[in-house]
């Protein structure tokens, strides 16, 4: 009997040494996906523009390194904040953990190097080469056309220093742990031509990462269906925002046309439209319909004809459901 338990003792022994030798494997080598590259972006007006577009209106850079209003119809960023940081991400929503957006102004970004924001963005990892949460997209981003995020990263020298100081963002355990291996090695592509309107829509669906918003998901895990929406946002009055299905399917947009997918943005786009106040208790929604309103029509088209190419998913989703 004692030696079966002296077994027994040794067997946990050595699980538990291979736990903890994984776990600082993971705590204190990784991420590790490589140096920051060593590349010095050149300014030009046509890229800055370009970047504006891209984290305006399609990456939405702009609306997650921002403080939302959410007093007003779908939480436009509040001007003063926008690419100061500051929105978080918490437990609220599903996140595991508290995660916060950086200033990504030239305030906070000045140290930084191109090539280290680079990195950034399309792998997740810090200037500090510490790990990023993916609700910062970089999965996505990482498929990018690197001429794409060169734009971003120009536009976002361009903006004026805005000083804010953040909080740090904490995950949950384990993810605390695990966060470092997320991260991931960059599968850059080059931007289809527009002529490929499916190709090219995939590529901007990539980059404004509809799925992650419009797949459900739990403590940072998906748990839906791909596009198929129901993704959970409770508001501040106790009431809660759903995603909405994009899939072809009759409760997503299977019957809905081209000119009225194109219309349901573009509805927000007129320069005299002034986002309504939103009472407790009225519908509200976590879309950011005023910045994606600012795509290109060609654009939304494009990302149209790629949303009826997917799988149809039978899911009718209850968009609002007011406080109790």
């Amino acid at each position: 009997m004692k030696r079966f338990f002296r077994l027994f003792l040794y067997i946990i022994a050595f699980f538990i040494a291979i736990v903890a030798i994984v776990a600082g494997y993971i705590k204190l080598m990784l991420p590790n996906v490589g140096p920051a590259p060593d590349i010095r972006i050149e300014i030009t007006e046509a890229k800055v523009e370009r970047g504006r577009y891209l984290a305006n209106h399609v990456m939405l850079c702009m609306d997650c390194h921002a403080v939302r209003d959410f007093s007003r119809f779908s939480g436009p960023p509040i001007p003063e904040t926008l690419g100061a940081g500051g929105k978080v991400f918490d437990q609220k929503i599903g996140a595991p953990g508290s995660y916060v957006s950086r200033n990504i102004t030239p305030a906070a970004l000045g140290d930084w190097t191109d090539g280290e924001i680079f990195r950034a963005i399309v792998s997740g990892v810090s200037k500090e080469g510490t790990a990023l949460f993916p609700i910062m997209p970089y999965p996505h981003y990482s498929q990018l056309d690197e001429e794409d995020i060169f734009a971003v990263i120009a536009y976002l020298r361009s903006l004026e220093p805005v000083e804010n100081e953040l909080p740090s963002s904490k995950s949950d355990f384990p993810i605390s742990i695990l966060i470092n291996t997320l991260p991931v090695k960059p599968n850059l592509q080059q931007r289809p031509d527009k002529s490929d309107e499916i190709r090219y829509g995939r590529y901007l669906i990539t980059a404004a990462a509809c799925t992650d918003c419009h797949t459900r998901m739990e403590r940072g895990e998906f748990v839906g269906e791909p596009f198929a929406g129901g993704n959970e946002y409770p508001n501040a009055d106790g009431s809660i925002a759903r995603s909405a299905n994009l899939t072809p399917h009759e409760t997503g947009i299977g019957n809905w046309t081209r000119e009225q997918f194109i219309t349901r943005f573009k509805m927000y786009a007129d320069t005299s439209y002034v986002p309504h106040e939103v009472q407790p208790g009225q519908f509200q929604t976590f879309m950011p319909w005023t910045m994606y309103a600012g795509m290109e029509e060609e654009d939304l088209g494009a990302i149209y004809e790629y949303l009826r190419t997917i799988q149809p998913v039978d899911n009718k989703v209850e968009l609002f459901t007011p406080s109790r």
